[in-house]
């Protein structure tokens, strides 16, 4: 008897992950919201954690949930109750990678964007957290404009076209081109509450895209997050080396692994001859790797077609033999436990 009780609990689950959650379409078990299963003889007992879901959903949802259950063969009743549960406890993430750069200018958020998507290309759960308050622009890359929903519990993030769930201050906007006036300490406050306020559920990798230098904002996520490290953006420009060690310096003071280095608009590719042309000089890559300390793990051309693409919305639609040749360098870092 036993034994049938855990494979039907087993059961139980794969159900669960097929019931959606409003507002976000991942399943309850992808949210991490399924707090219990229990079974005894025929009865199942079901506990969701209601978390950022708005009241008007909590019906519908408990009769899903005990209607995907009842179908199961061996269960003859199923109760499902729901509890309150702050998102920071059901938020369940593997590895947090910060990408940042010592100025503005760099395409720090593009790396950042193309990253999350090459990731989400291979079959991973992943999240973009848009930490840069004053200039985000994360959600015109993916053509996200929808208002998250949420209740007093928490707020859900938005989902891109491909599954990647993202939480940026333009999302809360009356509109994209409103200004964010803020001093250093709200913008801190509202990275921690995009933090600690936001339901992730169950995550392979949350991206955190900061803000530009060494302020308030950068020093709130190396504080208040366990990152797994940090990617440095820069250009091959004369004053790169020195912009780029001061992050790099900074992320060493705070104890946080710098992951590698990226460099952006190397050069253009020139599409009548093939040429390679260095637009803002030779490539310094491996000179910042060498200064850095940290591999480099890749560099990214001046595309045309990835500037449409992200005009459009459609980052999502963009891949290259670069993108992906930084995304397979991160994860051999990531697993070296060096």
């Amino acid at each position: 008897m036993k034994n049938n009780a855990t494979d039907i609990k087993a059961q139980v689950r794969e159900v669960l992950n097929e019931v959606p959650v409003p507002g976000v379409t991942r399943s309850l078990v992808q949210m991490n919201l399924v707090r219990s299963i229990e079974v005894e003889d025929s009865r199942a007992k079901v506990t969701l954690a209601s978390t950022a879901l708005p009241t008007e959903y909590h019906g519908w949802l408990r009769d899903k949930a005990a209607s995907a259950v009842r179908e199961l063969q061996g269960v003859t009743e199923a109760a499902v109750d729901l509890v309150e549960v702050k998102p920071k406890e059901l938020n369940q993430i593997e590895r947090i990678i910060a990408v940042m750069s010592g100025k503005g200018g760099v395409g720090k958020s593009l790396v950042a964007s193309l990253l999350a998507t090459s990731l989400a290309r291979e079959g991973r759960d992943v999240g973009i957290l848009d930490a840069d308050i004053t200039g985000p622009s994360i959600p015109k890359m993916f053509g996200l404009n929808a208002r998250p929903s949420g209740s007093e519990t928490g707020i859900l993030p938005i989902l891109s076209r491909s599954g990647i769930e993202v939480m940026s201050m333009n999302l809360l906007l009356p509109s994209e081109d409103e200004a964010v006036i803020w001093r250093g300490p709200l913008m801190s406050k509202a990275i921690t509450q995009f933090w600690e306020e936001v339901l992730w559920g169950k995550l392979d990798y949350l991206v955190i895209d900061l803000p530009p230098g060494t302020g308030d904002a950068p020093l709130t996520v190396m504080q208040i997050v366990a990152l797994s490290g940090v990617v440095a953006v820069f250009t091959p420009q004369d004053l790169t080396e020195m912009i780029v060690m001061k992050a790099v310096k900074m992320a060493h003071k705070m104890n946080v692994r710098v992951l590698g280095v990226v460099e952006n608009m190397s050069y253009l590719l020139l599409p009548e001859t093939g040429e390679k042309l260095e637009i803002f000089g030779r490539s310094k890559g491996k000179d910042m790797a060498t200064a850095s300390g940290a591999p480099l793990l890749g560099i990214l051309p001046i595309d045309p077609e990835l500037a449409r693409l992200c005009d459009a919305g459609e980052i999502e639609r963009y891949s290259s033999d670069a993108v992906s040749e930084i995304s397979a360098n991160l994860a051999a870092v990531l697993n070296d436990k060096r």
